[in-house]
């Protein structure tokens, strides 16, 4: 009985530290807001940035499903290559505005059910696994690497590999602290890459090439800091996966505003080998992250329940609907819950059908 009533204490506690932390971000997020958020949209392009053609459609029309932050967003496709990317795109600024707090931070709301299936260490080791028929590798980049988790696991898989990390964002500089990583480079890999010319044996993007402003630049850049011969793994969300059409906004790795892109396999296959690769390995299987169905319907439920507390609403919710938004949570658990043990039952089976929701390459870069 004790052990419950200090769990209870220490969560009452927590809940009134956020709610401060809310309050005291409040005023300087509305002051942001103010100006509009017509500001951190580029002006609409009319073709496809991946192949020039005029022939779009819109295939989503949606708001911020996790953090709930102000903001409209379209996804359009190309009727020719089936690209589909963000149009209008965010700015440098908007991306930035809308990236805050989208993994830790007061406002992250239901990101964890996002974000964490993705990167756990088990998955990490798995995917470091994918390499080896590669032979061990000397030096090794990890692009949008973060807090720089996928090192840190695959260096139980390739122990004498020197992991380097590169960042938009400060925390890869806490990477270096913590050991993770050797070297920390801030900045996008199209700005270091020269810096970084031939230095790696692989470089790794993993779930990175959706949240790029322009992907084939990407890929190019990945080219100059590959050594020949050197491999480039890619790990990106599928938009031919029949979930997205079955869960339709719901479909939690449309994860928009932060996807600016999502790549068919073919078009990056096709892609690759124009840029100078060779592809040497494709993958449905296990790159299919088992999360759809919960998260899906997680999404939809905290869509209809009463608002969270977070700094870009005008006011803080009253204590009853705290209450009822507490009492909703909990009441709707054992669906979601259900949903995600679904995800996992259905896993062998969806992972290899269309319902994949991602795919891995592994590429070559060629010899000059």
């Amino acid at each position: 009985m004790p052990f419950i009533q200090q769990a209870i204490q220490h969560a009452a506690i927590q809940q009134a530290a956020i709610r401060q932390t809310v309050a005291d971000r409040r005023p300087a997020c509305l002051r942001e807001l103010a100006q509009g958020t017509d500001r951190f949209h580029e002006p609409r392009r009319t073709d496809c940035p991946w192949c020039g053609s005029e022939r779009l459609r819109i295939r989503l029309r949606t708001t911020d499903l996790v953090q709930h932050k102000p903001g409209t967003f379209v996804l359009e496709e190309c009727l020719d290559c089936s690209h589909s990317f963000q149009n209008p795109r965010l700015t440098p600024e908007g991306r930035a505005f809308y990236r805050r707090d989208a993994h830790d931070g007061p406002g992250c709301g239901d990101a964890g059910p996002v974000f964490g299936a993705r990167y756990d260490a088990r998955r990490h080791r798995a995917i470091a696994k994918a390499m080896l028929p590669f032979g061990e590798p000397e030096s090794w980049l990890d692009v949008g690497t973060g807090h720089a988790r996928f090192p840190e696991a695959a260096r139980d898989i390739h122990p004498y590999t020197a992991f380097d990390g590169v960042d938009e964002g400060a925390a890869v500089h806490e990477g270096v602290r913590a050991g993770r990583i050797e070297e920390g480079h801030r900045g996008s890999l199209t700005e270091l890459a020269p810096r970084l010319a031939g230095r790696y044996d692989v470089l790794s993007m993993l779930h990175h090439l959706e949240r790029t402003a322009d992907p084939c630049e990407e890929l190019a850049a990945a080219h100059a800091v590959l050594r020949p011969g050197g491999h480039l793994l890619i790990e990106a969300v599928d938009p031919d996966s029949r979930y997205a059409r079955v869960l339709g906004r719901w479909w939690a790795s449309y994860v928009q505003p932060l996807h600016l892109h999502l790549i068919p396999l073919g078009n990056l296959l096709r892609g690759l080998e124009d840029l100078g690769y060779t592809v040497a390995a494709v993958d449905r299987r296990d790159a299919h992250v088992p999360l759809d169905l919960g998260t899906g319907i997680a999404l939809a439920l905290d869509h209809c329940l009463p608002a969270a507390d977070q700094p870009w609403r005008s006011r803080p919710p009253s204590g009853l609907q705290r209450t009822a938004r507490t009492a909703l949570s909990w009441a709707s658990s054992p669906l979601v819950g259900a949903a995600r043990a679904a995800d996992h039952i259905l896993a062998p089976l969806t992972s290899r059908t269309r319902f994949a929701n991602a795919y891995r390459v592994i590429a070559r870069r060629n010899e000059d």
